[in-house]
């Protein structure tokens, strides 16, 4: 039996899920819009954590969408910037998400949620997308009052799973997730959504590299 610890925005649940919205607010700038919201929204997070002046990841969120409203001179009133904020509680899952969860929890394994979102917000994006009955529990950095890939992120997470790194596996499509959980000594699978992005030239390495979700059960080590 392994602990899987599960990020979420980029690997179970689907950023992309707001272009549909910002179609009908802005046309075709509506993709580069997404980039780079969630660019910016990570790279947020990465200052205050360096800075140690954590605010919450939605403010993260809500200070990228301004600064790319700015960028592309996209002009969002405040009700259409307020629509996306609410928009982004209610992100959809990706395809592979329930089929490999409900595999992974028949071979019993334990599944936790871990985010850098905060435990309320995380709980209703998950019960919105239908996969929130899968995990034991909703783990967020909010608690260490920092954000991935700080080290006190890894082991808050242990000590709140009561697991250990050698049986513990993060699962994440975010490559600064895998590095971060690979220096903290666990073991990582790096879902690799997008064929065309390499992994970065560090020495922590994931241990498994898989196209989608579907393909992590059977890839898994035995326990």
């Amino acid at each position: 039996m392994l602990t899987l610890a599960f990020d979420v925005y980029g690997t179970l649940i689907d950023t992309r899920g707001v272009v549909s919205q910002l179609q009908t607010m802005i046309g075709p700038q509506a993709e580069a819009f997404s980039r780079c919201w969630r660019d910016k929204q990570l790279e947020y997070s990465f200052r205050r954590g360096l800075m140690q002046d954590y605010q919450p990841f939605s403010h993260c969120t809500r200070d990228a969408l301004q600064y790319t409203d700015n960028l592309l001179g996209t002009g969002l009133t405040q009700a259409q910037q307020a629509q996306l904020m609410q928009a982004y509680t209610r992100l959809p899952a990706f395809a592979d998400a329930d089929p490999s969860l409900t595999a992974l929890q028949t071979a019993g394994h334990r599944l936790y949620a871990f985010s850098n979102g905060q435990e309320a917000a995380v709980t209703e994006l998950l019960q919105q997308a239908g996969i929130h009955g899968y995990f034991e529990a909703v783990i967020s950095v909010d608690a260490v009052r920092s954000f991935k890939p700080c080290p006190a992120v890894y082991q808050h997470f242990l000590h709140s799973a009561r697991s250990h790194r050698q049986h513990t596996w993060l699962i994440s499509g975010n490559p600064f997730d895998i590095t971060g959980a690979r220096h903290a000594g666990w073991h990582a699978a790096w879902i690799q959504r997008d064929p065309a992005q390499p992994f970065d030239p560090w020495e922590q390495q994931p241990d498994l590299i898989l196209p989608g979700l579907e393909a992590l059960a059977d890839n898994l080590p035995a326990t």
